[in-house]
């Protein structure tokens, strides 16, 4: 691909490399490949379900190591709430209420997520600063006709001289209404966070936003450290990051031409939070937790949503533990056939980790030198729970090129639904990945592994979209725990439906778990 000079000195200016630019551009042309399910991951057969014991066993070695362990908390808040509020949006440019009642229009387009919008209005956590916001500003509200007063009400939800909610940030909307205060997904984000990513009454969290949200951000956490840190005794270290501009990706034409706009530059786009992987390789931690933003409780549910977090926890502290001793077994020359059998059986049964039919005939050296291939990797323990027909990626045992087999969380749109068979393992799954990770990012040594190193960077997604009246194609890369972790050693175990609690319309809101009151 031939690049002008300007546009040379333009990547260049964003800390990309032509090399980098030219791999997006060749993903267009030759077309991201779907993953090649070979089955799904099942209870015993990639996903462990733990008994009491075990748990009790876990949870206890998590508290008898946490003081010593530097433990930080990594949530992806970068998101507006504008998806939140779709059906709210759509009923704003097709409601007509000089011609129509609410009802009509709700039976008409079938629009339930609206009529129980309205049934359960007075249930949101918002509610009062709908009504103070009205008040202020409309003041013949009473006595308008009942269609205009809802058609108002959603207005100064959405509307930019109203509350705005549909571009304010996720992480700050009201999300839970208690008897003496309202808390949003940050504030509940913080508080969850002292239960379980503390150590020595200190609790590190870190969020990753976008620039321009930075100061609500820092606002809302200002008016909320003093109080909170006085309720539960602990020390708030709390830090923000924002996607990196190098992480952005190169936008094409239909024919996959780099396109310019009216200005001849090129047009990068932000890559979606598989980018996020470069904000993960900052953190120096021991342990990092990672959840959305929208994934948070009440405080009455905090206790069952932070114990297996230390349960969980737990159990990374024991592979990291028996992981490094045999990785610094295999770097000595002392090691013999019968250690290797038991290296061997560890990590395909606790690790997952496949061999090659032909393992067994490699030389002693050559297994070694596998081995440590194979377990010289970032380590990450996975909550799962029983899927119950959610969208979004769950648990697969995933063949590549090579013929490696290993266990990734995958996408439905990284999965080719037009052959049967891919599609019948999709529908086989029996679990989903709600986003509850647990993080070891050291090696054997102590040392920060490069993350960047265990990416499939031929894993994302083409989305076609527009750009000054324009089509243009954008390549998104996969969630931060699809491709961007696809080779790290992956453990996945079954946890509770009811500490997955994302909040992706508003009417979530009205679920049992996100009503304090």
């Amino acid at each position: 691909m031939d690049f002008s000079q300007q546009h040379i000195a333009q990547i260049k200016n964003k800390g990309l490399n032509l090399k980098k630019v030219e791999h997006q551009i060749l993903l267009f042309k030759t077309g991201v490949p779907f993953v090649n399910l070979k089955k799904a991951a099942t209870i015993n057969d990639g996903i462990s379900k733990l008994s009491k014991s075990d748990e009790a066993h876990y949870r206890n070695l998590f508290k008898k190591h946490q003081p010593n362990k530097n433990i930080v908390k990594f949530v992806p808040a970068s998101g507006a709430a504008t998806r939140m509020f779709k059906f709210l949006f759509e009923f704003l440019q097709t409601y007509q209420p000089s011609k129509q009642t609410l009802q009509n229009y709700i039976n008409t387009h079938k629009a339930t997520a609206l009529k129980l919008f309205f049934e359960d209005l007075k249930k949101f956590p918002f509610y009062d600063n709908v009504n103070q916001k009205i008040e202020q500003t409309i003041a013949n509200f009473s006595t308008l006709p009942k269609t205009q007063q809802q058609e108002l009400v959603v207005k100064t939800i959405l509307a930019q001289d109203g509350l705005d909610y549909g571009n304010a940030p996720k992480g700050l909307l009201p999300f839970h209404k208690y008897k003496n205060k309202v808390c949003s997904a940050f504030e509940e984000h913080l508080f969850e966070a002292t239960h379980y990513a503390c150590s020595n009454h200190k609790t590190h969290i870190h969020f990753t936003i976008l620039k321009q949200h930075a100061s609500k951000f820092e606002k809302d956490y200002k008016r909320i450290k003093t109080q909170l840190e006085s309720d539960t005794k602990t020390i708030l270290e709390v830090s923000f990051s924002y996607q990196k501009p190098e992480t952005d990706t190169i936008a094409v034409q239909p024919d996959n031409t780099p396109f310019t706009g009216s200005n001849n530059k090129l047009l990068f786009r932000p890559s979606g939070h598989g980018a996020l992987i470069e904000n993960l390789n900052d953190i120096n931690a021991d342990i990092i937790f990672i959840k959305n933003i929208d994934n948070v409780v009440t405080s009455a549910v905090v206790p069952l949503v932070s114990d297996y977090k230390k349960i969980m926890g737990g159990l990374l502290i024991d592979l990291q533990t028996k992981t490094f001793y045999y990785l610094s077994l295999l770097n000595t020359a002392l090691t013999r056939d019968t250690t290797l059998k038991e290296i061997i059986a560890f990590a395909t049964n606790n690790l997952n980790i496949y061999f090659p039919e032909d393992f067994e005939t490699y030389s002693s050296v050559h297994k070694i030198r596998y081995l440590i291939q194979k377990l010289d990797r970032p380590i990450r323990v996975c909550g799962m729970v029983i899927n119950k027909g959610q969208p979004g990626g769950g648990p697969f045992w995933v063949k590549d090129d090579t013929g490696n087999v290993s266990l990734q969380i995958v996408e439905s749109a990284q999965i080719d639904i037009n052959t049967k068979a891919q599609k019948n393992i999709l529908h086989s799954a029996t679990h989903f990945n709600p986003v509850d990770i647990v993080c070891g990012t050291k090696n054997y040594k102590g040392e920060k592994f490069e993350l960047n190193k265990f990416v499939d960077h031929n894993s994302a997604f083409i989305t076609t979209k527009t750009k000054e009246g324009k089509a243009i194609k954008a390549l998104e890369l996969p969630g931060l725990w699809n491709g961007a972790m696809a080779d790290w050693n992956s453990v996945f175990i079954e946890v509770p439906a009811a500490t997955f609690n994302p909040v992706k319309t508003v009417n979530d809101l009205l679920n049992p778990t996100h009503q304090a009151t």
